[in-house]
């Protein structure tokens, strides 16, 4: 893992949990990759408990998430660094929590939470701008999840 100009990296554990184990370190797109980093694991948890565990974990990435980001943005300085992908973790379980096990609905779920995380509309973008720290790292990502579920609930309506 590359390390930060402030020394926080490599093997801190807020850097490997905020940039979900190095992947929003890779070149081009962060937040896309943190996004699709989500699906396989979420896809596994989805196998094992369904919506209910997922959701559970959306809560778990969500706290541990706020922390990890709060320490990384703390010591870096950046308001919002590309390289945190774990709020992206979060977001984009969320949203698939209302998708069924398949992949094309998977799919359906990764766009929808993309074309909101990028989008932001009212009050993502509040949140992205107003909020700071790791809570508003977290928030604007978990507000665009929000909207990304409803889509997906509108997906299942006529897809079903």
């Amino acid at each position: 893992m590359a390390y930060r100009r402030d020394g926080i990296g490599g093997w801190h554990p807020a850097t490997v949990i905020a940039t979900w184990f190095g992947v929003g370190l890779l070149p081009k797109a962060p937040g896309t990759w943190g996004s699709a980093a989500a699906l396989p694991l979420g896809w596994w948890i989805m196998t094992q408990g369904g919506a209910p565990l997922l959701l559970a974990a959306v809560l778990v990435c969500s706290i541990v998430g706020w922390w990890a980001s709060a320490v990384y943005v703390a010591r870096t300085g950046a308001p919002d660094p590309s390289e945190v992908v774990v709020d992206e973790v979060a977001g984009q379980w969320l949203v698939l929590s209302a998708a069924p096990l398949d992949p094309l609905s998977f799919a359906v779920g990764f766009a929808l939470f993309r074309l909101f995380d990028i989008w932001k509309p009212w009050p993502v973008r509040l949140a992205d701008q107003k909020i700071g720290g790791g809570l508003g790292v977290m928030l604007d990502d978990i507000a665009a999840g929000l909207y990304g579920l409803l889509g997906m609930a509108a997906w299942r309506q006529v897809w079903s």
